[in-house]
């Protein structure tokens, strides 16, 4: 999760060349049952131990099995903070698919070069950065499928909110009929909307407004990511929670019992 990370408007500069552009349903043929590819970049050996010990929270083969990923895809990861997904999506890709994962500048941008750097699993992956004023580098048209989990609520930051540009970038990207996946911490519909600026919990009509202003159709929802046991009133908003356990020791015991937090899934499409 990235927290209060630098608004900034798109630009990629980019490791690899760009993305070619694609008409939708020409991916590379799939190398493999979606099912089984997926269940092996599951049990890839590169993956971080921790990484793996909140699958049950993140729930990643029905989550990206509802995002529709296939291999062969060529797949866009906004913000992917430590890696966490990406530890999945580069080896279900590397046979065919194309990964790039678009970091903010600053830390989490070398964060991510050096992870991609660390291992041939990841020779598959292109980097971008986001830096000002302009969209991305990556071509237009040019992808299948968009993701991004939890990070909405650092895009709707309240000193420079990026949240519009991001949205109508992904669409940009995306190939007609392609899909943008959000996961998100979900905030009650019935809150302020003031507490989406500093809770790190957003209301499913905000993201739904943001992803139909820049276009896209509402394709469906899952509660594969609900988590009931969370309250979402505390003292440093969805940060309280594991993993992050802003607190430290303070209620950890009760903090751990709820577990990680409630989430929206959303899909999205691209219209032809």
């Amino acid at each position: 999760m990235i927290r209060r990370a630098a608004a900034l408007l798109l630009i990629a500069s980019v490791t690899a060349s760009p993305i070619a552009a694609q008409p939708a349903g020409e991916a590379a043929k799939p190398a493999a049952d979606p099912a089984t590819a997926l269940a092996a970049a599951l049990a890839a050996p590169t993956r971080t131990p921790a990484n793996v010990a909140r699958d049950k929270y993140r729930h990643p083969a029905e989550t990206l099995t509802f995002f529709g990923l296939q291999p062969g895809q060529s797949v866009v990861e906004l913000w992917p903070g430590g890696g966490w997904y990406t530890e999945v999506l580069a080896p279900y890709l590397a046979s065919g698919g194309t990964l790039t994962v678009v970091p903010p500048t600053g830390n989490y941008e070398q964060r991510i070069r050096t992870k991609v750097a660390s291992n041939p699993v990841y020779s598959n992956v292109q980097v971008a950065a986001f830096s000002s004023g302009q969209p991305t580098s990556i071509a237009p048209g040019s992808a299948d499928l968009v993701l991004t989990f939890r990070n909405v609520h650092s895009w709707l930051d309240g000193d420079s909110p990026i949240a519009d540009q991001v949205f109508a970038e992904a669409f940009r990207v995306l190939k007609p009929g392609g899909t943008l996946g959000v996961v998100e911490h979900r905030l009650a519909e019935e809150a302020d909307d003031a507490r989406q600026l500093t809770s790190g919990y957003v209301k499913v009509s905000t993201v739904r407004k943001l992803a139909e202003a820049a276009g896209f159709k509402f394709a469906g929802s899952s509660e594969i990511n609900a988590n009931p046991l969370d309250t979402k009133n505390y003292p440093e908003g969805v940060w309280t929670l594991p993993p992050s356990l802003q607190l430290g020791d303070k209620d950890r015991a009760k903090y751990l019992a709820i577990g990680e937090s409630d989430r929206m899934t959303l899909k999205f499409v691209k219209p032809n």
